[in-house]
């Protein structure tokens, strides 16, 4: 099971580059932020309705059916991809390879600006997904309820920061949201009822959109020809922050109580956000020189 879930995360890090990589060219750049919080939406709305589906297919089906059917989905996603997509010219020339990638991998870290941005997309994140894997040992009644309120909060704020919030307040709110995405977990160190815990999660999970803002500043840092692979890298390195967080949530929950271990996840985000903020305030101004309506591009 082990090598099968490695592989899946293997293969959704390319599809990943590949899916942003083709949207970036299908949009316009102004309207990237607003087609990936659709996205976003989609997704938000989909994990609601998953869990949902998930819960009522193993109350009548056992677990190893549930998955089939689920993997039946999954090639029938494929084929609407395969049969419903035109075919584009890539964006890259020459023969591909390991050490090609590495090449534009270390391109894209070499400058501060990149660099800071991809750290405030992989590890704040990924130490609140590290909460989200301890919902089942926290409340295995009604996990369920909890992952619905996560998804419903995500979807929340997509909705909100892609759709409404203007591009001249974008840039301010990157820190706010941050904070918001951890500060409502620091209440789980107190015994709270579900009910209670279903909206902080809500309301913090609506502190995803900040992802949003930092692709929004991070593709203004990128050269055009290096987009799918500089968007491929933000989607391996939040899939293996998720992981680093998820194990670093149960090694801390072996000495405490889940919803304390919860909380130290939390004072964790909260820390890395701080410390990266200054660094994003000077992404910013380099992400205003570089854009496409300050280049002339």
């Amino acid at each position: 099971m082990f090598l099968i879930i490695f592989s899946l995360g293997l293969v959704n890090s390319v599809t990943g580059g590949v899916r942003w990589g083709l949207l970036g060219e299908i949009v316009p750049d102004d309207a990237y932020i607003l087609a990936r919080s659709v996205f976003n939406m989609l997704v938000g709305v989909m994990q609601i309705i998953g869990y949902a589906l998930g819960g009522a297919l193993i109350a009548v089906l056992s677990p190893r059916q549930a998955l089939l059917v689920s993997a039946g989905l999954y090639l029938v996603g494929a084929a609407i991809v395969r049969f419903g997509l035109t075919a584009r010219a890539p964006r890259a020339t020459g023969r591909p390879s390991v050490r090609e990638t590495w090449r534009v991998n270390r391109q894209l870290w070499s400058l501060p600006a990149r660099r800071h941005i991809y750290l405030a997309l992989w590890v704040p994140n990924g130490l609140i997904v590290g909460c989200q894997a301890l919902y089942v040992p926290y409340a295995p009644a009604s996990a369920g309820v909890l992952f619905m309120a996560t998804a419903l909060g995500m979807l929340a704020g997509d909705t909100i920061v892609g759709r409404f919030v203007p591009r001249r307040l974008r840039s301010r709110l990157v820190t706010p949201l941050r904070l918001l995405l951890a500060a409502p977990i620091l209440l789980f160190v107190l015994p709270l009822p579900v009910p209670v815990a279903a909206l902080l999660l809500a309301v913090a999970a609506a502190g995803f959109s900040a992802g949003l803002l930092l692709q929004d500043l991070l593709i203004a840092l990128i050269p055009d020809d290096m987009r799918g692979q500089a968007l491929g890298l933000h989607t391996s390195g939040l899939f293996t922050m998720q992981a680093v967080g998820a194990t670093i949530a149960g090694l801390v929950a072996q000495f405490m109580p889940t919803g304390a271990a919860m909380s130290v996840m939390a004072i964790a985000s909260l820390l890395v956000t701080l410390v990266l903020t200054p660094a994003l305030r000077q992404a910013v101004t380099a992400s205003r020189v570089m854009s496409p309506t300050s280049s002339g591009r």
